[in-house]
């Protein structure tokens, strides 16, 4: 199967060749079509398989979308549950707009950055990326009107859920037309995401590329015993003598992240920490310094781990483990995305022991273990 073959327009086909997109992936091969026809999409795939390109194509294509009207009238607004994901979906838009038919305006608007900027760009804006939050404060100053509002988005939905965003949606979904069309794309298809589904959609065509076994057969999992004390040397060890370079490491903490970026730091690693006490700029900065190669470790939190999007990531690194199953999932599925291998490691502490086992037991899985204790540490 071919992007021609999904009923895009001549000018998107030609932006996919020069942005070397060959083929589409499973969710955007099933969910493209059934978006051009117009009827609601109900979309689950794991992160990294495609999923943003599968609505952001057939939007963009669409000239029945999209207007380009020079009002603060929207046409399509996206909703997502971080600042991090709002400007990375932002950013395909833009890549892809100029294959639109009309001219398309994309901006994404989001808190912990002044309003003020965001109001006034919003003039002659066909296609919104926000946050609940800020966009019902957008939507209390009069700045966006949602009168035209064609398409509504739901992406992450899981996501936007588990964070609590529920009450701010059901204001922004009263404030919309009821007719329209509403995509809704999430990892996994719990309870609260199956109450929004029946509530929001409308006898909505069903796309689930996701696998019983959470697509993890692409990721080596291994995971080493190491006392509390040795972690720190430990890291710095694996990531020296194999040589590891884009090294993502998960913490538990923001202080921790701090700890061991830090640390790192003055072994001559080259590593910066992201979470939520930092400003968005500094976050941004951090993720854009990851990506091109010139941070060698980028030590993130759970919260932030859905915005960390990296199409071959290479390693994650558990320096601490996650709460959760599902966020055991989330994070390791950093890596070994797409068509990509991966490798994560966990390192475990006897204190960690009984949580990793129970971890290991909710998905069914059994991840190999060494001992690293009994390896001598040179960093």
């Amino acid at each position: 199967m071919s992007f021609g073959n999904l009923g895009l327009n001549k000018s998107l086909l030609e932006i996919l060749e020069k942005e070397n997109f060959k083929a589409p992936y499973p969710i955007q091969e099933k969910a493209i079509p059934e978006i051009i026809k117009g009827n609601d999409v109900l979309g689950i795939a794991q992160t990294g398989s495609g999923k943003t390109a599968s609505y952001v194509l057939p939007i963009v294509s669409s000239t029945a979308i999209i207007k380009g009207t020079k009002t603060r009238k929207i046409d399509v607004l996206v909703l997502v549950p971080t600042r991090e994901l709002a400007q990375q979906v932002k950013e395909v838009f833009t890549i892809f707009e100029k294959g639109s038919l009309s001219p398309v305006k994309t901006i994404a608007v989001y808190g912990g950055v002044s309003i003020n900027p965001q109001m006034k760009s919003l003039y002659g804006v066909s296609i919104l990326v926000a946050t609940p939050g800020r966009l019902l404060d957008l939507a209390d100053s009069n700045a966006v009107h949602f009168n035209n509002v064609r398409t509504l988005v739901l992406d992450e939905a899981d996501k936007l859920l588990n964070l609590g965003f529920k009450d701010e949606m059901n204001r922004i979904f009263s404030l919309l037309p009821a007719k329209r069309q509403n995509l809704l794309f999430s990892a996994t298809l719990n309870e609260k995401v199956e109450e929004i589904n029946q509530v929001l959609l409308k006898n909505p065509s069903v796309v689930n590329t996701t696998t019983k076994d959470n697509n993890l057969d692409k990721i080596t999992q291994l995971s080493y015993s190491i006392s509390k004390e040795k972690k720190g040397p430990f890291l710095r060890y694996l990531i020296k003598n194999g040589n590891l370079k884009q090294v993502l490491v998960f913490t538990a903490s923001t202080y921790q992240a701090d700890n061991v970026a830090n640390k790192l730091r003055k072994n001559s690693i080259v590593a910066k920490a992201i979470h939520g006490k930092k400003s968005q700029q500094s976050r941004k900065n951090i993720l854009q310094d990851f990506k091109d190669g010139r941070l060698r470790v980028l030590v993130a939190t759970d919260l932030l781990s859905r915005g960390i999007d990296i199409e071959d990531l290479p390693y994650v690194i558990n320096y601490e483990l996650p709460r959760s199953p599902k966020d055991y999932i989330h994070r390791i599925g950093r890596t070994g995305r797409a068509e990509f291998s991966g490798d994560a490691i966990t390192l475990v502490s006897p204190e960690d022991e009984h949580h990793f086992k129970i971890i290991q037991k909710k998905m069914k899985i059994s991840v190999e273990r060494l001992n690293g204790n009994e390896i001598k540490l040179n960093a």
